[in-house]
């Protein structure tokens, strides 16, 4: 029996990384998407093939550009539906077939009356199996070469660093009262493993979700809101800082978190979250 395509392998690991840059559990993915956990868990492990849309949400919520695993997707799908075995071309070859040996043991490769015709034509069918078998994993590693090069943007195509290596987190781009006003992605300060959420998060009186969170690498904090409306608004404010608010514009912003910039500092005791609904002034607000 063999096992799942490297195009297929590729994607699920793919996805497995896009999902842990979101912080979400498996439940929290179902919560969040049209697909149950169940579902989820087989996407994320390779068991099932994945709709193309649910590689798009997933994308979406980690706040990443989707084109490397859509290409990943891609591959995947042509196995999945059999598009990829007529697609293949079979190995040419015009050479003549190896001679045989000199004085073959028959009792080694055949029964005994079986050597002749019969066992001739085998050899040859395995002889044509395996270079299609080569021919097809040649191809298929050149695609997924091809797609995971898309890793690493701006290196020059067929240099060395362009293959795909194990990537290492980036360093954070500020600091305490350097990250001031400045959006927590891109600075790298909300990454896995750096951020704590300062308490449970908090449901308003409207089905809308907020919380505080604190990169202890950034010594930074900032809000997130999920679960919103458009016009919906938080504020994240500390004493002697600047408050720092966003507002969801559309509609592709209320399937995903939205944060608020940072407010850099190491006092963490002293934060205050507010959430206004959209088309109201009244405020809901939350200590740290």
């Amino acid at each position: 029996m063999t096992g799942p395509a490297p195009e297929c392998v590729a994607l699920a690991e793919g996805l497995r990384e896009m999902r842990a840059r979101t912080g979400l559990s498996l439940a929290a993915l179902a919560e969040r998407t049209p697909y149950s956990k169940s579902s989820w868990e087989r996407y994320l492990n390779g068991k099932k093939p994945v709709p193309r849309q649910a590689v798009e949400t997933l994308c979406a919520m980690a706040g990443e550009s989707a084109g490397r695993l859509l290409a990943l997707w891609e591959l995947a799908d042509t196995e999945w539906s059999g598009r990829a075995r007529h697609t293949r071309p079979p190995a040419a070859s015009t050479a003549p077939p190896p001679p045989e040996p000199a004085s073959p043991p028959a009792s080694a490769l055949v029964p005994a009356g079986a050597v002749g015709t019969r066992a001739d034509a085998g050899v040859h069918r395995r002889a044509r199996r395996q270079g299609l078998f080569v021919a097809g994993a040649g191809a298929a590693a050149v695609a997924i070469l091809a797609a995971l090069s898309l890793r690493s943007p701006g290196t020059a195509a067929g240099s060395p660093a362009s293959l795909a290596s194990p990537t290492l987190d980036p360093v954070p781009g500020c600091q305490g009262k350097a990250c001031d006003g400045k959006d927590p992605k891109p600075m790298a300060c909300g990454l896995p493993g750096r951020v704590d959420s300062l308490g449970p998060p908090h449901r308003t009186s409207t089905g809308t979700s907020v919380e505080l969170r604190y990169s202890r690498v950034c010594a930074a904090a900032w809000g997130r809101i999920w679960h919103s409306k458009v016009g919906d608004m938080i504020e994240v404010s500390a004493s002697g800082t600047t408050p720092r608010r966003v507002v969801v514009r559309n509609t592709a912003d209320t399937a995903v978190y939205r944060f608020t910039p940072m407010i850099g500092g190491p006092n963490r005791t002293d934060l205050q979250l507010c959430f206004t609904p959209a088309g109201t002034t009244g405020r809901e607000c939350f200590d740290s």
